[in-house]
């Protein structure tokens, strides 16, 4: 089983791919985790991670793609894995789909995790990190709206959306349903 979960800052993707990882019995590759792993191991890629990330800046596609590479191709991602934060935009997405072709492995589902802006904004201001200031939180929903939401589009006839208001238990609940029930729609 090879799934994208792909939702705004605040939706709790990161929670919730966690649990779902864990339900379905596949590793959770998560770009930001990635990061910080090469990043703590002192790797040459982790370096490069680093500079950017110090800098302020975007880790460019190619670095964040080498990674993910690296990542699937490992053992324990070979039954299947659950990617989250990448990609994040159309062109990483089309990317992505030629690495999958090219492994002869397609994506069985985008797993969009849906809530309002402004749940989204009490969220994110409720974990009272010090970069989480209303105006910031405005510009990343912006980005995403901008950036990720056409994926949505892309991955149209492989895309399930649950909706990610409520507690932790009640959400993966509605995401194992709707993914189920489109993994086995065809059986």
């Amino acid at each position: 089983m090879r799934l994208l979960i792909i939702g705004p800052q605040g939706a709790g993707k990161g929670t919730q791919a966690t649990l779902l990882a864990q339900g379905y019995g596949i590793p959770h590759v998560s770009t930001g985790d990635l990061f910080r792993e090469h990043i703590a191991s002192g790797s040459q890629l982790g370096l490069a991670i680093k500079a950017f990330t110090d800098s302020g800046a975007l880790v460019p596609d190619e670095v964040t793609q080498q990674m993910v590479t690296e990542r699937l191709a490992a053992p324990d991602a070979h039954a299947g894995w659950l990617l989250d934060g990448f990609p994040r935009n159309l062109t990483q997405a089309r990317w992505l789909d030629a690495l999958l072709e090219e492994r002869e492995e397609p994506l069985d589902l985008a797993v969009l995790l849906e809530a309002p802006d402004e749940v989204l904004l009490d969220r994110l201001l409720s974990r009272g990190r010090s970069d989480d200031t209303a105006e910031a939180i405005s510009r990343r929903l912006a980005i995403y709206h901008r950036e990720t939401v056409p994926m949505i589009d892309y991955y149209d006839g492989k895309t399930v959306r649950v909706d990610g208001v409520g507690e932790v238990h009640e959400v993966q609940q509605r995401l194992r349903k709707a993914i189920d029930a489109a993994l086995h729609a065809g059986d």
